[in-house]
């Protein structure tokens, strides 16, 4: 990938004390690491967060982190009475970079929701998170925080309401032709991507490839009523050749949507 960071991996401790607002039944207390804090909150049954606080100017980065940076990573070991946490993740904004670099992500703040199932549905679930990610203003640092909440099983959350509109944010599955779409050739090594144009905010479209491949993604004329992007590659495995099968991500519009996409194949 282009216009990667300078990363410092030396490790930070989270450091204790008091947060934005004092830990309660729903919320743990805060972690705190430069330019940034994160806690854990619950809100109705089955649903939990991580919240993410940023200083201003900092961002943090989506599942995938564009140019540079690193995604989230998630570790529930020694979680109790839990069968399954999904991290889901709200649809992100494409971020310029001084250095010409595209970064994928948020600013300010972000809530990740997670769905959670117990193991017996009789008791609460005892969440532990290892949660690591990147906070970058000049520089990316990585950040850690170990949290812990029981969530409630009744009750009524003060967090509901925006871990539902984080769930809300999170691109619903879809495919192509349903968003009345097409993707056709657009020369050597590009393709045009359109899709139907929506009242709402502009339409964004993001790209993760297989592992060795990389697309960048630019706005292309827009076709009436369509909103239209170009794809370009511009890196693959040694030896390797088109199709192939991405995961897509359309923004903005009426409400994010994520597709499977083919490239240099049927779409």
């Amino acid at each position: 990938m282009t216009g990667m960071k300078l990363f410092l991996f030396a490790c930070l401790a989270a450091a204790a004390g008091a947060g934005p607002a004092a830990a309660d039944d729903y919320a743990s207390g805060w972690a705190r690491a430069s330019l940034a804090a994160a806690r854990l909150i619950a809100g109705a049954p089955g649903q939990a967060a991580v919240e993410i606080r940023l200083a201003p100017g900092a961002i943090t980065y989506w599942r995938n982190p564009g140019d540079s940076g690193a995604p989230p990573s998630f570790d529930f070991a020694g979680s109790q009475n839990l069968a399954r946490a999904e991290p889901r993740f709200p649809a992100p904004t494409r971020i310029a970079e001084p250095d010409g670099s595209q970064a994928f992500g948020y600013r300010d703040a972000v809530v990740l929701p997670i769905a959670v199932a117990a193991a017996d549905p009789a008791r609460p679930v005892a969440l532990k998170l290892k949660l690591g990610y990147a906070v970058c203003e000049k520089l990316c640092l990585p950040a850690r925080a170990d949290l812990a909440l029981t969530l409630p099983t009744g009750g009524a959350s003060p967090y509901a309401a925006a871990i539902a509109a984080a769930a809300a944010d999170v691109p619903r599955a879809a495919d192509l032709a349903a968003l009345g779409g097409a993707v056709e050739a657009a020369g050597d090594d590009a393709w045009r991507l359109c899709a139907k144009a929506e009242p709402g905010p502009p339409r964004d479209l993001f790209v993760e490839p297989p592992s060795g491949w990389w697309f960048a993604v630019a706005p292309a004329a827009d076709a009436p009523g369509r909103a239209c992007f170009t794809l370009t590659e511009q890196q693959k495995p040694d030896g390797a050749a088109p199709p192939v099968a991405l995961r897509a991500t359309l923004t903005g519009g009426a409400g994010a949507r994520e597709f499977p996409l083919t490239l240099g194949g049927k779409p």
